[in-house]
């Protein structure tokens, strides 16, 4: 396959402006570019072989050659590559992609609602909630609580959400109404003496105190990941989830499941709500859903919060939103053909199987001397890095401990990716078999004890 010239990487720092990326740097050292992908590797421009130990950006499930995803979208880009859902108007792969979800959700989502990505999900279960309060007559009901470190996207309002620093500073968000409650990772905020159930308890207890701070007749929603994932990889602490749901019950707060990164399998089990007991009024998802090879998301929703907004537009005249490309054709047709791949493949069963390992194994770098936690469910997980192991003593921002890792460990033909919190992320596709595992974590180990002299 011939190479990529030169002559791109001076096109790419002359035209294109890259997402989260340091653009000082960028300027330096130019762009890192891929040119194709096969199974669980990549390829960059000189052909070096990397193993995508992210899946993309926690995306590309079935990996990088699934054939039958390419032909459904060319079978489908033949006979119809463009229709839209305005206005009564239906497709036949946004029909059966629909039902397929709702057989797969949690037992009381009841529809569907197709978007282009996981923002966009989320921003449009924002204006659901907003929308479903006017609907039932509570006008001051809108407030929405997500958590600190928690990961919802990057518009304007899913960004409010998205409680990191990076995503918020000079942007001028959050906006109003959102507001942040505190972290569920045990590792790093739990206190000297408290269990995982007491520490579940604190945060609940503190949730509920300011609930009632806010007024909880101005409290519409309460948001959150099941695994939280860009944020560091943080799995919530035993009972936490059982106790949230319970005061939220109380005052009659809708709860959203945002598992863009966690659904289709990645916990274990096919929703990462059903992993940890959440039941979810509302669920966003997008990602894995079509492996991401088509850019696709989706809200589920529960049949109340479905009636409202049938009475509403009765009212109304209209359900007055939509995307253009919400419900495309191809992309509902790759969609579909990938869960039927998860479901005739067994891929859930897959990752239960191939966890044990991958758990095993990432538990294993809890005994390397830069890794002061080594957590993760399924084939998701997290590495944090300290400066010392006894203290939990995170090393300097300036000494940028996750990224010297991270390119050293890109040095080993691995590529992970470098967290808030000095977390290293490992996702890979969910079709990785017992010996790429050990590969994967072989070549982080590597790439650890070169970073470790480094930092030292």
């Amino acid at each position: 396959m011939p190479n990529i010239p030169n002559s791109h990487v001076a096109m790419d720092l002359a035209f294109s402006l890259h997402p989260y990326t340091n653009l000082a740097v960028h300027e330096d050292r130019g762009p890192f570019v891929i040119t194709r992908g096969e199974g669980i590797y990549v390829y960059d421009d000189l052909e070096n072989k990397y193993i995508e130990g992210l899946s993309g950006l926690w995306c590309t499930g079935l990996g990088y050659s699934e054939k039958r995803l390419v032909n459904a979208a060319m079978a489908q880009m033949s006979q119809l590559p463009f229709s839209h859902s305005f206005a009564h108007r239906a497709t036949v792969p946004v029909i059966e992609l629909s039902e397929k979800l709702i057989n797969i959700a949690p037992d009381n989502l009841s529809k569907v609602y197709l978007v282009n990505s996981g923002s966009e999900a989320v921003d449009t279960a924002i204006k659901m909630v907003w929308y479903y309060h006017n609907a039932i007559g509570k006008p001051e009901k809108k407030k929405i609580i997500s958590r600190k470190r928690g990961y919802h996207g990057v518009t304007i309002a899913a960004g409010s959400l998205t409680a990191l620093p990076y995503a918020q500073d000079d942007w001028d968000l959050p906006i109003d109404r959102i507001l942040h409650t505190e972290t569920p990772c045990y590792y790093r905020y739990g206190k000297n003496g408290e269990t995982e159930e007491t520490f579940a308890t604190r945060l609940a207890d503190i949730l509920n105190q300011q609930i009632i701070n806010e007024d909880p007749d101005t409290v519409a929603a309460f948001i959150a990941e099941p695994v939280m994932g860009a944020g560091g990889v943080m799995t919530p602490p035993r009972t936490y989830f059982e106790k949230i749901q319970k005061v939220l019950k109380k005052y009659n707060i809708l709860l959203i499941a945002d598992e863009v990164i966690c659904g289709f399998g990645r916990t274990g089990n096919m929703w990462g709500s059903d992993t940890y007991g959440i039941k979810p009024d509302l669920l966003t998802c997008a990602k894995q859903m079509s492996s991401a090879y088509f850019p696709i998301g989706a809200v589920m929703l529960s049949e109340p919060i479905y009636q409202s907004f049938v009475e509403n537009s009765k009212k109304l005249g209209i359900f007055g939103t939509g995307n253009t490309y919400g419900g495309h054709p191809v992309a509902a047709a790759v969609a579909l053909e990938t869960l039927k791949i998860y479901e005739e493949d067994d891929i859930v069963g897959h990752v239960v199987n191939i966890s044990r390992h991958f758990q095993k194994r990432l538990a294993g770098l809890s005994k390397h001397k830069l890794v002061g936690d080594a957590r993760g469910v399924g084939l998701i997980g997290g590495l944090e890095l300290v400066a010392d192991k006894k203290t939990r003593q995170q090393f300097p921002a300036t000494s940028k401990a996750s990224m010297t890792a991270i390119e050293k460990i890109l040095g080993q033909h691995l590529i992970l990716r470098s967290l808030p919190g000095d977390v290293i992320g490992i996702c890979p596709p969910l079709i990785t078999t017992e010996q790429e595992i050990d590969d994967i974590f072989d070549r982080t180990t590597r790439g650890l004890d070169e970073a470790e002299i480094a930092l030292r």
